[in-house]
């Protein structure tokens, strides 16, 4: 006798409803509610990632289809597109960022005791960006990004044990990458690795003070004076061109004194035939260790890459800026539930195949840890049939 339900309702399992209640209470979302809840809303948003339904449509046709299977997710019948539309545009989408988070704090305690970053260094390893996501302005009046274009933008955090977006921040497309930046408390000892977009002084020096390190590529107008060269071990010297402690200076927020203790670091890539300078307050690490970490930041561009073409997140079932915010939230959910089985299971997924057969497999009947370490194994009641039948056969 099969005694596991469906995949996804053990996918939502994961989510106790519960805490996912005391989220409800905390934002009041469901003030002035009749009938359909805020669960039954993140079931069918959740749906919407984990099946690729691409409108209102196909999401609640999609449930509708399966109606004999919702009670066992929290449902009673699948919702309708006014009623879907309606709660998307009006209830408060903080109630999926708290679930987000929530979720990031259960798979952290897991990723910690797993193989972490692949760097010998004991330090935390994370990657910070932003990814711009673009909008008709004539539907999306609200997201005025530049004359005639819309746009919202992502700000994430990827933690490099496990890659799992570990921080996000929902924006405007007008937001500054360094404005958010300055905001983000990292704990002492931890690795941050960005790009050009957050040059800011005085932010690199108050990491510094907080025992934060950084690793990023300086820009080209940056002025500065060189303090020592260090010498560079000889199995190196093709790609590492020159390792530098220097003193930054340039702007009037850093005083005379200038922003010492850093280090410059010229590398050559010979698959590009370009020249990369880096920045660092690390003077301990090997330069070469300091070029590995800074095309380690590759992986947050892959997350957006896959978060972007996997997942419903490019176009939207609803126009206002809160139903645009609601959908990337349980986007960003699915994401980080999508990573976190790939890191739980012993097959080795990539992860479009993982998202793929997910979506084939969303209402069938099969333990999912089992499923996840051996996809393609039948279950025990199908191998057995399947062995009667060759009996009958023979």
């Amino acid at each position: 006798m099969n005694r596991v339900c469906s995949i996804f309702s053990q996918l939502l399992r994961i989510f106790p409803r519960l805490e996912f209640e005391s989220f409800v209470k905390e934002h009041k979302a469901e003030r002035h509610a009749r009938g359909f809840t805020c669960w039954g809303q993140f079931v069918a948003m959740l749906f919407c990632q984990l099946a690729r339904a691409q409108s209102l449509r196909e999401i609640c046709q999609g449930l509708q289809a399966s109606e004999g299977k919702l009670l066992h997710l929290g449902l009673s019948d699948a919702p309708r597109k006014s009623t879907l539309a309606y709660v998307n545009e009006h209830r408060p989408w903080q109630v999926y960022e708290s679930a987000f988070h929530a979720l990031w704090k259960r798979c952290e305690s897991e990723a910690k005791v797993r193989p972490g970053h692949k760097f010998r260094f004991k330090n935390p390893l994370v990657s910070l960006d932003s990814s711009t996501i673009g909008l008709c302005i004539e539907m999306y009046d609200w997201a005025l990004f530049q004359r005639a274009k819309g746009a919202v933008k992502l700000h994430l955090v990827l933690d490099h044990d496990g890659y799992l977006p570990q921080f996000a921040v929902i924006t405007d497309g007008k937001k500054h990458d360094i404005t958010i930046g300055r905001t983000l408390q990292f704990q002492a000892g931890t690795i941050v690795v960005f790009d050009k977009g957050y040059a800011d002084y005085v932010w690199w020096r108050d990491l510094g003070e907080r025992g934060v390190y950084f690793v990023s590529r300086l820009r080209e107008d940056a002025n500065y004076t060189v303090d020592r060269e260090r010498e560079i071990p000889k199995q190196h010297r093709k790609r590492i061109l020159s390792d530098q402690d220097i003193t930054l200076s340039g702007s009037p927020r850093l005083g005379k004194e200038g922003l010492p203790g850093l280090r410059r670091i010229e590398v050559w890539d010979e698959e590009t035939q370009r020249v990369f300078v880096f920045v660092t307050n690390h003077l301990k690490l090997a330069a070469s260790t300091i070029d590995r970490i800074y095309r380690e930041r590759w992986q947050i561009e892959t997350f957006f890459k896959s978060l972007k073409q996997l997942l419903k997140i490019k176009t939207f079932v609803g126009t206002s800026e809160n139903a645009v915010r609601t959908q990337m939230w349980t986007a960003l959910i699915a994401m980080l539930l999508l990573r976190w089985l790939k890191l739980k299971a012993r097959y080795g997924w990539s992860l479009s195949n993982l998202v793929a057969l997910l979506r084939q497999q969303l209402f069938v009947y099969r333990d999912l840890e089992k499923w996840l370490d051996d996809p393609f194994k039948a279950p025990p009641q199908l191998a057995a049939l399947e062995a009667q039948l060759a009996l009958g056969l023979v």
